[in-house]
């Protein structure tokens, strides 16, 4: 922690959250804005749907290959330089996306979206940390998801009206001037969290050393998966949307924003939880009811897939409800990685969301494609997720037994 944190920001903690929650938007609207106009951008651009389904899996890999680099980054040149970077990066992408003529420029440009997206995720947990002690970090990250959450509910909707009223150029023209915004707020607003004390030197040894510490450590890979993979049995929907959505619910794109407003609101209500309970119970009791909630809403949606024909009005509410049970727990996980090396947060961040965001590549480029058009198939496999994430942190319950115990300070 920074020990000139009360200097650094000194306007309320709410309002610190709000301009995290703005970074992490990025990610969300790169992904749900452009969702509603798939079959649109296919068309124009004589594209197949596998071929639109790799700017989906170019973009996560973007994202996760980059993942690798911006907390290092972030842990040498410091938090702000890397998001400002980040922001102009993305901005000129997604300008890119909308000049592209063909399905090969949008592919290339959507890998530059993510390459660059990642960066506001990552850093901004490291700046949580950097300013905050554990309970009052996990109250703030609550708070960054519930405004974070906004996102993802809005994009489908605008993007819809966009690619309707303007055509698909517009989603991504749009995009732009959300990155424009965001370096303007960011620029003026945001300080620089590490200390100068803190900073590791860049080179390439030191780096390597790093991951490997990282990378060789059975606790951080176990704590990973453990809140990475179960997200992709939410994510898996997500990708499979047109299809799912489309095809199976027979919902119009005008009224995709039903799905991402039910399960953002799942997260919000599962964050809200998790910082009300922050300080109040153990991180281990808390890890426990999300996964709890993650397994018996997974029984019912497999059952109830199985029995009956999937219809708009019961088949998003299981997805809902996971929603909930995966972000009543994954800030608890995410702060117990980042203390596992105190001195390496922004690496640590970045070798965690590299970790999840390359599972969410090969969701969207190998599963979702399997799967998307049989709802038991997706239920099933949704399962199958939430499965690894659980056996993830039952090995470290059992190998690590003080893991979540108590907070470290």
């Amino acid at each position: 922690m920074n020990p000139q944190a009360n200097q650094l920001w000194t306007a309320p903690r709410w309002a610190l959250a709000a301009l995290l929650a703005l970074l992490g938007m990025l990610g969300p609207f790169s992904i749900d804005t452009y969702l509603p106009a798939f079959s649109g951008i296919a068309h124009a651009l004589d594209a197949t749907p596998v071929q639109m389904q790799q700017t989906l899996s170019a973009y996560l890999f973007g994202f996760a290959f980059m993942n690798l680099f911006h907390g290092a980054l972030a842990d040498s040149f410091g938090r702000r330089p890397v998001v400002l970077w980040g922001i102009v990066v993305f901005t000129a992408a997604s300008a890119g996306c909308a000049l592209s003529q063909n399905i090969g420029h949008l592919v290339f440009f959507r890998l530059l979206q993510g390459m660059s997206s990642g960066a506001g995720i990552v850093v901004s947990r490291a700046v949580i940390r950097d300013m905050f002690p554990p309970d009052q970090a996990q109250k703030v990250m609550s708070q960054v998801t519930i405004y974070f959450g906004v996102a993802p509910a809005v994009a489908p909707i605008i993007g819809g009206w966009l690619f309707v009223h303007a055509g698909w150029h517009s989603i991504f023209w749009f995009l732009t001037a959300v990155g424009v915004v965001l370096w303007t707020a960011n620029y003026r607003l945001l300080p620089e969290t590490l200390h100068v004390s803190h900073r590791q030197p860049f080179n390439v040894r030191n780096l390597m050393r790093g991951y490997w510490q990282l990378g060789s450590s059975p606790r951080f890979l176990l704590l990973a998966l453990a809140s990475g993979v179960p997200f992709n049995g939410m994510f898996l929907y997500v990708m499979s949307a047109p299809a799912f959505l489309g095809g199976l619910l027979h919902l119009a794109p005008t009224e995709f924003f039903w799905f991402f407003v039910l399960t953002i609101s799942g997260i919000m209500a599962g964050s809200f939880a998790s910082g009300r309970l922050a300080g109040k119970i153990e991180p281990r009791q808390q890890i426990r009811w999300g996964f709890t909630v993650m397994v018996l809403v997974s029984l019912v949606n497999v059952a109830a897939n199985l029995l009956f024909p999937a219809r708009a009005a019961w088949a998003l509410f299981p997805i809902a409800l996971f929603s909930f049970g995966w972000a009543l727990m994954v800030q608890v996980v995410t702060l117990l990685v980042l203390d596992l090396v105190p001195e390496r947060r922004g690496m640590a961040s970045s070798l965690q969301a590299c970790i999840g965001a390359a599972a969410n590549g090969v969701v969207a480029g190998a599963v979702a494609p399997l799967v998307m058009h049989s709802a038991p198939a997706m239920a099933i496999v949704s399962m199958l997720m939430m499965a690894v994430g659980l056996v993830a942190w039952v090995f470290v319950r059992r190998r690590w037994p003080q893991t979540g115990e108590r907070a470290v300070v």
